[in-house]
This record gives structure tokens, sequence and C-alpha cells, in this order.
């Protein structure tokens, strides 16, 4: 059943060349397959300012894992996928998180299926972070990224740098809260209902470039990108109707970190062309770690951040202006005990949003996370935020590994 798995990827990805190469060598391949199975409880603290909403959310989460290896580890297959089933139909979805075929030879290596891919440094605000659509229905936050179909070629050398060039043949839409979810819009966003500005709609044929490299203690890199933007950009009509769609857009990002004994410097910004907008938008600060305080391996870290975005309270993100102070803890024991407290504040108006994070594993196959935000004193001018107000919330998650 294993082998019929991987033949099966192989055939999907199109890589006949690996059949003729197992014909005449036979090379070992090593399986590995993993499931996650996550119960999960969101409960909001306030009433639901819509009819069909409700205050607790129960969900239950299914993430396969399985990857099979071969050429002494310099070929293989890579897949993860997800499962929700929540009582919001719009979150209620499967994805493919991963599924690419991958080769490393000398100093490069290709990539060629749905991949996801992280760039950034920033801990409160990823703005260069651009490749993969957001999973906006799974987390407030937006770190949860949908699988990106994509090629990716990587030259790495030591002198110069690693480069990464990207062909992204297809845009994925960003899923909102429907009608009976919280963390939504007055006005329900159905991914039908967002247009593109180019005529070859989610066909358009995106690329992207980037490179980094490392000088003594700085960290940099430098990326472009030319396609369908991620977000949506929203406008009004006479109404007050939300209309969006998908602009083509030019984005160039700057990622330095600076790492200095226990600090950590960091800056992340990035240009945005368009034809609609054009903006500038920057997220910097540092993070400071007090190491093994009284010998117990007690990690505690002192963030605080600064994100200035030029679209005010049009910025998707909400963060146009604002700092984020923050700690992160991490016990360092056999249960790996971790947590990150923070606080954002708007510096144009009232709003600030709490924030907490925390993990630990119980065992070897079972972790459990709690994470709870809280909106206070939200400002009506606050586009994004505004709808929010009043969805403070708890998230209780338990996951199994088998």
């Amino acid at each position: 059943m294993k082998t019929s798995m991987v033949w099966g990827v192989l055939c999907l990805l199109g890589t006949p060349w690996l059949h003729s190469q197992e014909t005449e060598s036979k090379p070992k391949v090593t399986h590995e397959v993993e499931l996650e199975i996550a119960g999960e409880y969101r409960y909001f603290f306030e009433a639901a300012r819509f009819e069909e909403q409700a205050n607790h959310y129960p969900s239950i989460a299914f993430k396969p894992a399985y990857t099979a290896t071969w050429n002494k580890g310099y070929e293989s297959i890579n897949f993860q996928g997800f499962v929700r089933v929540d009582r919001d139909d719009e979150r209620t979805h499967w994805d493919i998180r991963e599924l690419y075929y991958q080769k490393a030879k000398g100093n490069w290596e290709v990539s060629a299926g749905f991949k996801k891919v992280y760039w950034g440094v920033a801990e409160s605000n990823h703005l260069v972070d651009i490749i993969n659509q957001t999973d906006a229905v799974e987390t407030f936050d937006g770190e949860e990224k949908l699988g990106q179909p994509m090629v990716q070629f990587s030259w790495i050398t030591n002198k110069i740098g690693t480069f990464d060039l990207f062909y992204l043949p297809y845009h994925r839409k960003r899923t909102f809260a429907g009608e009976t979810g919280r963390l939504r819009f007055g006005t329900v966003l159905n991914q039908d209902d967002l247009l593109y500005e180019s005529g070859a709609e989610e066909w358009r044929q995106d690329v992207a470039v980037r490179w980094k490299h490392y000088f003594g203690i700085v960290d940099v890199a430098v990326s472009h990108f030319y396609g369908n933007g991620r977000e949506p950009l929203f406008a009004f009509d006479a109404l007050g109707n939300i209309n969006a769609f998908y602009p083509v857009i030019h984005q160039t990002g700057l990622e330095l970190q600076l790492t200095h004994s226990a600090f950590l410097w960091k800056l992340e910004s990035i240009y945005r062309q368009a034809d609609a907008q054009d903006f500038f938008a920057l997220a910097a600060g540092l993070e400071y770690t007090f190491g093994n305080i009284d010998g117990n391996g007690l990690d505690i870290g002192i963030l605080g951040e600064y994100s200035y975005d030029e679209r005010d309270e049009l910025a998707l993100n909400a963060l146009q202006n604002d700092v984020f102070f923050g700690s992160r803890i991490a016990l360092n024991d056999t249960a790996d005990t971790s947590f990150l407290i923070g606080g954002l504040s708007d510096l144009d108006s009232s709003s600030k949003i709490f924030s907490l994070e925390a993990s630990r594993r119980f065992g070897s196959t079972w972790t459990v996370e709690i994470e709870a935000r809280v909106f206070n004193s939200i400002a009506e001018n606050e586009f994004i935020l505004s709808n929010f107000q009043d969805d403070s919330f708890l998230r209780i998650a338990i996951s199994k590994f088998f």
C-alpha cells in the first residue's frame, strides 16, 4: 500500500525519469507516516453581533503527513494534508498543505508541487511573507498558510549567498468566515465574490526571486514578487457595500536581522506597487533573551516591535501605526513548555489587542495548546478591527500524534 502511494504521487507530479532510475538501480526508499488528530474548542466571551453566530465553537482537525526519501536522502516526496470540521461552513475545509517532489544535487535544489515557504523575521507582523495564501479561517494571526503550487529552484553558495527562483502557476483565494462564523465582516465575503484585476484571473503566471546571505552577525534577504497579490484590495460603493479584488502587484521586500550577544535586532520592509495602490510598510524591533535563569534552563525573552503601513485603516493586517510588546518564555523542560504573551497598541487610537499563546507536551504523543485574544477599546474608524470588537476568544486544542 505504501509503495502504491509513492508511485501515485510520482505520477501526479510528472516525474517519469524517477521510474527509470528505480528500474535500473532499485534504490532503497524510506517511508515515514504520521497523523495528528486535534480536538479544538473556541469560546467567545461576548454576545455575538449577528443572529447566526454563537459563543461555542467545537471542531476537529486531521493532519496526515507522509514522506518518502531515496538516493541517500537527496530525493524525496513530501505530503502534508489538512481537514477541519467546524460549525462554521466556511471554516469546515480541507487543504493540501504540501505535496511536492524535491531533488538536491551539489549546490542546487529543485522542488515541484504544492509547498509552503516562509519569509520574514518579525514576530508581530509578517510583511514580506507573500508566496503562500493565508488560511484566514484557521487562525487569527495569519500564520497558517495554504499550500501553493510552485516550482522552486535554489542555488546555494557560501560566498555570495542563496538564490531562490519561484514559478507560481496558480493563485489561491483567501477564505473568510461565513454567516455562522465569528471574526467576520458585517458583509459576508464569499470567495466567488472576490474578483481579479488580471484577465487571466487565478491562472495568471506569477514569479518571485529572493537572495539571502549573512555578513558576520548580520543576516539579510532581498526579494521581489510579481503577480496576483495575496491580499484582496477593498473598496466601497456609494451604498457602503464592500467590493474586493486581487490586484496585480510588484512587491520588493527587505529582511534584516542582527544578532549580538543576547540581542536580536529585526527589520522587515516592503514597497508594493499596483495600478490601484502604491504603499510602503515596515516592521522593526528587537528581542532580548535572559538565558538559563538561575541555572534552571528557564529562558525569558523580551520583545518590542513597531509597525507602520501607509494604507492606514485599510491595511488588511490592521497594523498601520502600532507598537507590540511581549515576552517569550521557554521552560526548556522535557515537556517543551512555552508561552508567548503580548499586547498590541495603536498609536493613533485607543485600540488594543492582548494575546496569549502557550503549549505543552504530555507524554510522547499528546500536546495541549492554549490561545487567547482580547480586543479592547477598538476604535470605530478601524476598518478591520472594528468588525472583531465583540470577538475576544479563548481557544484550547488537544492533539494526539500517531
